[in-house]
């Protein structure tokens, strides 16, 4: 069987958690995490980045800084992972869905502004398989309407939009370094602060509430429980295991484009013959070869196509169910129709891409593909 993903090990991630365990501080905060931190800020211009245990943890920690309250409306796309929402809910927010492009899976911009209330406080992109949104759409809003833009960047490492960094365009954004991920370390995530005024009170909210940052920095003599926050902090373990990743990003980066073009490339004419779409990637817009996907006529074809492929030991996977069908949010929206975000859901599927993947097993993924009449 070809799995769907295999974690890629550079071969340095071990010989790196030895150096961070037998340095005598593993827990956050240490050499790794400021190395991988400090890439970070001067590769993407990022005005500070703070590591956290997942994507979904520096997703809480936008809605801390957002000071989002109950009543408080944010506009999220329902095609998405349940944390986009989630970390706004939790402070108790409502969710206010926005439907999908119909070129690709991510937030229609054109859409947003009817969506735009007295009560809406934030508006969070999702940049899907790491394909920018049309951000200076998005951006022009925010500042006509006065709210706050989080970009989940969960899939979008080392993409962009116009030449500028995915994450270094709205005021916050939130990064995954999950297995499933370019650059993983097991399960981990990043938050980019570009506004300088959320800096001081997000190393605060990192720090369990507590000005630590300051203390250690010797700004103040000692450090004290200030803020809200939690224990957003990855071990140096992990960060030890993610800058093994970060320093093999352009190789995994070169080799997943390979993987990509060759799919491209391959399906191009049995998707034209059986009305299947494939990835579109705006002008704007790069691509990190996150992913590669297929959009079905209907969820009776996906289904047929899964199936097809299972029995030619080849694993494809869907995608999100759209979250405002959700069994716990469902009735809790305007009741819109997005018919997108719902199409998506039906009919996306999603093809094996990891670095390991070998050039004749996806000459032979792409062989079953197209052996398949729909």
């Amino acid at each position: 069987m070809i799995p769907f993903n295999k974690p890629y090990l550079t071969g340095k991630e071990m010989h790196y958690m030895y150096q961070a365990v037998y340095s005598g501080k593993i827990s956050g905060n240490g050499l790794f995490t400021q190395k991988c931190q400090a890439y970070f800020e001067k590769q993407s211009g990022f005005k500070k980045a703070l590591l956290t245990t997942s994507c979904t943890d520096a997703l809480e920690m936008s809605a801390m800084l957002a000071a989002i309250e109950p009543g408080d409306e944010v506009i999220v796309p329902s095609y998405t992972f349940v944390s986009t929402a989630l970390a706004f809910v939790r402070q108790g927010a409502k969710i206010i869905f926005a439907d999908s492009s119909p070129v690709n899976p991510n937030i229609d911009a054109d859409k947003i502004e009817e969506l735009i209330s007295p009560r809406t406080r934030a508006i969070v992109p999702v940049h899907y398989a790491g394909i920018a949104c049309d951000m200076d759409k998005i951006m022009a809003l925010a500042a006509k309407y006065n709210l706050l833009v989080i970009e989940d960047a969960a899939q979008a490492i080392d993409s962009f939009y116009k030449s500028r960094p995915l994450g270094s365009i709205g005021h916050l954004a939130a990064f995954s370094f999950h297995e499933t991920k370019n650059i993983n370390s097991g399960e981990g995530g990043l938050l980019a602060i570009n506004d300088e005024k959320l800096v001081g009170r997000a190393e605060i909210i990192w720090e369990k509430g507590t000005n630590r940052s300051d203390f250690s920095r010797g700004v103040v003599s000692k450090y004290e429980w200030v803020d809200t926050g939690s224990s957003f902090l990855p071990s140096e373990i992990n960060a030890a295991y993610l800058f093994a990743q970060i320093e093999h990003l352009e190789d995994i980066q070169n080799r997943r484009k390979e993987i990509w073009e060759q799919y491209n490339k391959g399906l191009q004419g049995w998707a034209s013959a059986n009305g299947i779409g494939l990835p579109q990637i705006p002008d704007y817009a790069t691509n990190n070869a996150h992913m590669f996907y297929v959009v079905c006529k209907d969820g009776a074809q996906r289904n047929r196509l899964v199936e097809h492929l299972k029995s030619g030991e080849i694993w494809a996977v869907s995608h999100y169910l759209s979250l405002h069908r959700s069994p716990y949010y469902k009735g809790s929206d305007r009741g819109a129709e997005l018919v997108n975000s719902d199409h998506y859901t039906d009919c996306l599927l999603r093809l094996p891409l990891f670095y390991e993947l070998s050039n004749e097993e996806t000459a032979r993924i792409i062989s079953r593909i197209c052996s398949f009449a729909g």
